[in-house]
C-alpha cells in the first residue's frame, strides 16, 4: 500500500509513509469489507459514515507538517484509523465525533492499539473543542461549505488546518495557514466526504 498507493501519488513524508505502514487498517474495517481493506478506496462503517482512502488519510496528515511536539484536533473520528495515524505523529490528539456509538468504539480500537496520547469527545466537530485550544493542527474528515471560523480561531499562530472544502464542481481538499490573522491556502486536490454536519458546517441535524 505504501509504495504503490502512496509513494508514487506524491506522499513523501518519511514520518507518514512509516504511520501508514505501521497501523493495521484492517483492524478499523467492518468484517464484510475486510478483504478490502487495503484498496485505495474509501468503505463504509456504521452510522452511514466511512473509512477514508489511504491517500486520503497520509495526504491530510502530510500537509499538516507534524513533527511530533504537536497538539492536533481531529474533526470526524470515525473509526479511528486516521486518529491513530496521527498520534503516531503528534504528541497529543483532541478528536470529536458526532455519533456516540462510533466514538465510543473508536475509542476502544484506539485503546487496544495502546494509544495514550489520544482523547476521543462526542460533539459538534464543527464548533472545534476551545477548551482545549489552541491546536498546531487540524484535520476535517467531513467536507464543509467554507472553513468553520471557529476551527479557524482555535489554531495557533503558524498552525495548519486541512479541510475538504465544497465548490461547485467537487469537494477540494485545502490547507490553510494561520500567519498572525491572516489564512493562506492552497488546494491539495479534489476529493469526496460526507458533509460535516453542525452549527458551522451544513446545520444540525433535523
Amino acid at each position: 500500500m505504501v509504495e504503490r498507493q502512496l509513494r508514487r501519488r506524491g506522499i513523501g513524508d518519511d514520518r507518514v509513509l512509516a504511520a501508514m505502514n505501521r497501523i493495521p487498517r484492517d483492524l478499523f474495517v467492518p468484517e464484510r469489507h475486510r478483504r478490502r481493506s487495503y484498496a485505495d478506496s474509501a468503505l463504509p462503517i456504521a452510522e452511514g459514515q466511512t473509512i477514508s482512502q489511504p491517500w486520503i488519510v497520509a495526504a491530510i496528515a502530510q500537509a499538516l507538517e507534524l513533527k511530533g511536539d504537536e497538539r492536533v484536533l481531529e474533526i470526524g473520528t470515525g473509526s479511528g484509523y486516521s486518529t491513530c495515524i496521527l498520534a503516531e505523529l503528534a504528541a497529543e490528539v483532541f478528536s470529536i465525533e458526532r455519533h456516540e456509538p462510533l466514538g465510543a468504539t473508536a475509542r476502544e480500537a484506539i485503546q487496544a492499539l495502546g494509544y495514550e496520547n489520544v482523547q476521543v469527545v462526542v460533539g459538534d466537530g464543527s464548533r472545534g473543542l476551545p477548551e482545549r485550544a489552541p491546536f498546531d493542527g487540524i484535520a476535517v474528515h467531513a467536507t464543509a461549505p467554507a472553513p468553520p471560523p471557529s476551527l479557524l480561531a482555535q489554531l495557533a499562530d503558524g498552525g495548519r488546518l486541512v479541510a475538504p472544502i465544497a465548490s461547485d464542481a467537487a469537494d477540494l481538499l485545502t490547507v490553510f495557514r494561520r500567519a498572525e490573522d491572516d489564512f493562506e491556502s492552497r488546494v491539495i486536490g479534489p476529493c469526496r466526504f460526507v458533509p460535516l454536519i453542525g452549527a458551522e458546517g451544513f446545520g444540525e441535524p433535523g
